[in-house]
């Protein structure tokens, strides 16, 4: 193969990856909040599903374009108390170890789940901090309200 194709090669394959990086951020332009504040103050958190919308609810899932904000997906706050805490990617000390918290540390806690039991405590925390990890609730104290259910 000759340079000049390699080198087209790699100018459309770089191309395409700016494309694809650009286009997740393109997608989220608000173009659905067109809902009133009266109607998004109502919805509650709590039945909220990981998506954001409303769990039980069979209504017209148009209302909810756009609508995907920080209000929507509260994040809880905990501080590690363990020297050094193995943040996992299951909810049980056999799954990856996918990196470590440290004493002291303040986490984004997403929400809660019971899994291995650990020193008397089943709960586990999933953080957001860069990664998406498990954390053992034994060695996390809650910073404000306790973490909703996953």
């Amino acid at each position: 193969m000759s340079l000049r194709s390699r080198l087209s090669i790699t100018v459309v394959a770089g191309a395409l990856l700016a494309a694809s990086a650009v286009t997740p951020a393109v997608a989220d332009d608000d173009w659905g909040s067109h809902q009133s504040d009266s109607q998004s103050d109502s919805q509650s958190d709590s039945r909220d599903d990981w998506s954001g919308s409303q769990g039980d609810s069979q209504s017209d899932s148009r209302d909810d374009w756009g609508q995907h904000h920080q209000s929507n997906q509260r994040l809880y706050k905990g501080v590690v108390t363990a020297s050094t805490l193995r943040l996992r990617s299951k909810p049980t000390t056999g799954s990856q170890v996918i990196r470590y918290a440290y004493q002291g540390e303040i986490v984004s806690i997403f929400c809660k789940t019971g899994g291995q039991n650990i020193d008397g405590n089943h709960l586990w925390y999933l953080l957001t901090d860069g990664t998406w990890a498990w954390g053992a609730a034994r060695y996390i104290d809650n910073i404000g309200p306790a973490p909703r259910w996953c």
